[in-house]
C-alpha cells in the first residue's frame, strides 16, 4: 500500500530568531520566494504525499492562512490582471489535503511531541511520514522519497534519513551507529547530541522518517532524554532494539535553518542555484570587499 500521509512539525518556538518569531512562526520565515515550510511541503508532495497534517503552536495563524484559500486576494489579483501571482496563490492551497492540529502546552518540549499531538489523525495500522518543518533538502529524487524508497526496498519496521556532517559538529545532532555485515543500513545505536569526542560516527539523523503507529506509543511513555526533552532519536532507538530500523544516507544536500546564520547560508546556497537570482547575486558577492 502506498504511503500518502505526512505529519510535519511546525510547532517550534523559534527562540533563536526572536524577536521576529514572537509574531511569525520560524517555519514561515522566507527562503527565496516562499516560506521555509513550503519547501518541506513541496518535498512531501513531490514524494507522493497527498494528505498533510501540520502540527502548529498556539497563535500560528500565519501557517493556517497561508495554506488555506484566499478568495479576496484571488479576486483582487484576477481583477488587476496579475494572473501569474493568482496561479501561484491558488497552487499553494491545492498542494495537498491539509489538516492543522495545535500542539498543546501539556506536551513535553522536544521533536517527538508533534507526533503525540497528531495522534488522532493516524490509524493504528498506518505507515506514515514524519518531517521536521525546518529541515530543507535539495535532492533529486526528493529526500523524503529516498527514505520511502529505502522503506519499500528493505521492508523494515521504520526508516529514517541520514547525512554525514563534519566530526566537530556531531555534538549538535543525533548520531547513528550502523550494524556491520548487513545489506540494509540498519541502526545499531543512536545517540542524541553526544558529548564531544563520543559520537559513534559522523552520520546523523535528519528530520525525515517513515514510521508505524508504534513510534507514537513509544513516545507516549513520556520518557524524556537529553535536556529533559522528548526526542525522536530515543524513540527510534527503542524501536530498533526490537525491530529492524534503517537509516538511509541521503544523496543531495541537507540544510538546517534552525538559527539565523544557517538560514542565511541556506538562502545564499539556494539563491546561487536559482536561474534568475543566481547570476546577479554571484556578481554582487564578487564585488564585496570581504
Amino acid at each position: 500500500m502506498a504511503i500518502t500521509k505526512a505529519v510535519i512539525a511546525a510547532a517550534g518556538l523559534g527562540t533563536r530568531f526572536l524577536p521576529a518569531t514572537k509574531a511569525v512562526p520560524k517555519e514561515m520565515l522566507p527562503l527565496l520566494d516562499r516560506p521555509i515550510l513550503q519547501h518541506v511541503v513541496e518535498e512531501a508532495v513531490n514524494s507522493g504525499i497527498t494528505d498533510i497534517i501540520l502540527v502548529i503552536r498556539r497563535g500560528s495563524h500565519a501557517i493556517t492562512d497561508y495554506f488555506d484559500s484566499a478568495p479576496e486576494l484571488e479576486r483582487t489579483l484576477e481583477a488587476t490582471g496579475k494572473l501569474h501571482y493568482l496561479e501561484e496563490v491558488r497552487r499553494v492551497s491545492q498542494l495537498a489535503n491539509f489538516a492543522f492540529v495545535r500542539q498543546g502546552a501539556d506536551l513535553p518540549y522536544g521533536n517527538g511531541s508533534p507526533l503525540l499531538a497528531a495522534r488522532p489523525f493516524i490509524s493504528k495500522d498506518e505507515i506514515f511520514v514524519y518531517m521536521f518543518g525546518d529541515d530543507v533538502i535539495d535532492a533529486n529524487p526528493p529526500g523524503m522519497r529516498q527514505v520511502m524508497d529505502a522503506y519499500e526496498r528493505y521492508q523494515p519496521a521504520a526508516a529514517m534519513a541520514a547525512y554525514e556532517v563534519p566530526w566537530e559538529e556531531t555534538h549538535l545532532y543525533g548520531c547513528i551507529k550502523l550494524k556491520e555485515g548487513t545489506e540494509a543500513p540498519e541502526i545499531e545505536n543512536l545517540i542524541e547530541k553526544p558529548e564531544p569526542g563520543q559520537a559513534p560516527s559522523n552520520l546523523i539523523q535528519i528530520g525525515r522518517f517513515v514510521i508505524p503507529y508504534e513510534v507514537i506509543d513509544i513516545l507516549d511513555k513520556r520518557e524524556l532524554g537529553k535536556g529533559g526533552e522528548l526526542w525522536m532519536a530515543d524513540a527510534m532507538l527503542a524501536l530498533a532494539r526490537r525491530k529492524r530500523v534503517v537509516a538511509q544516507p541521503l544523496k543531495g544536500t541537507w540544510y538546517t535553518t534552525g538559527d539565523p546564520l544557517r538560514l542565511l547560508q541556506t538562502f545564499i546556497a539556494l539563491a546561487l542555484k536559482d536561474d534568475h537570482l543566481g547570476p546577479p547575486l554571484r556578481e554582487y558577492l564578487k564585488g564585496l570587499r570581504l
